[in-house]
C-alpha cells in the first residue's frame, strides 16, 4: 500500500517542487539581508504549509479508499474540477505570456524579499505552499491519491511525509546549498534563479497542462468505475 500511495502522489509532488516562483523567491531571500535566517524560516513555513494542507485533505477524505463511498465520489468530482482548472490556468498562462521583446513582471510579493523580516519570510513560506491555489490543488490531489491507495496509520503518515519532502526538495536544497556551499553555491543559485526567471512561463505551462490532464483523467476514470 505504501509503495502504491507514493507512486500515486509522485507527479503532484514533483510539480510543486518545480514551481518557478517559490524557487526564485527562496534564492532572492537567501541572497538578501539576513539571508540565512530568513531562508531557514521560509523553508520551515513552506514545509509546514504543505504538511497542514495534506493532513487536512487526508482527514476530510479518510473514507475515499472505498470506491462506493461518498468521499470517493466527491474526490473524483473534485479531481475533474481541479484538473480542468489546471488546464485552463495553463492555457491562460500561455495566452498571457510575454511577447518577443517583453519581460515578464515578477509577482508583487517578490519586490520586498531582499529586506524581508523574519515573520514575513515565515508567512510567505506558509502562504506560497499551503495557501497558493495551484499548490493547494496539487496537494489535495496527492493526498486524496494516498488515501485511495489504501494507506492507513503509519503508511499514511509516511506517505504524506514523503510527499512533503519531495515537494519541498528544491526549497530545502537551495537553503542547504546556501548554508554549506559558500561563493560557488551562491553563483550556482543565482544562475538557477536567472534560468527560472527566463523560462518561468514555459515551465509553468508545461506543469499545469500535464498535471491538469493527468488529474482530470484520474477523476473521469474514477467516475466511470
Amino acid at each position: 500500500m505504501l509503495g502504491q500511495a507514493m507512486g500515486a502522489m509522485l507527479p503532484a509532488a514533483l510539480a510543486v517542487a518545480l514551481s518557478p516562483f517559490p524557487l526564485i523567491g527562496i534564492i532572492v531571500i537567501l541572497s538578501g539581508e539576513h539571508g540565512r535566517r530568513n531562508g531557514l524560516l521560509f523553508a520551515v513555513g513552506w514545509v509546514t504549509g504543505l504538511a497542514v494542507a495534506a493532513t487536512l485533505v487526508t482527514v476530510l477524505f479518510g473514507g475515499a479508499d472505498d470506491p462506493d463511498s461518498t468521499s470517493s465520489a466527491i474526490a473524483d468530482w473534485g479531481r475533474v474540477a481541479a484538473g480542468g482548472t489546471l488546464v485552463v490556468l495553463g492555457a491562460r498562462t500561455w495566452w498571457r505570456r510575454p511577447r518577443a521583446g517583453e519581460q515578464a513582471e515578477p509577482p508583487r510579493w517578490m519586490a520586498s524579499l531582499d529586506g524581508a523580516t523574519a515573520g514575513r519570510a515565515l508567512l510567505l513560506g506558509v502562504l506560497l505552499s499551503g495557501a497558493n491555489p495551484k499548490n493547494l490543488v496539487l496537494t489535495a490531489s496527492a493526498a486524496t491519491s494516498i488515501v485511495e491507495a489504501g494507506a492507513h496509520d503509519v503508511d499514511l503518515v509516511a506517505a504524506v511525509a514523503v510527499y512533503v519532502l519531495i515537494a519541498s526538495c528544491t526549497v530545502l536544497g537551495s537553503v542547504g546549498l546556501h548554508l554549506a556551499g559558500g561563493r560557488r553555491a551562491a553563483s550556482f543559485l543565482d544562475g538557477t534563479r536567472e534560468f527560472m526567471v527566463t523560462n518561468s512561463t514555459v515551465i509553468t505551462v508545461i506543469v499545469l497542462l500535464l498535471l491538469g490532464a493527468g488529474v482530470l483523467g484520474d477523476g473521469l476514470s474514477g467516475l466511470g468505475r
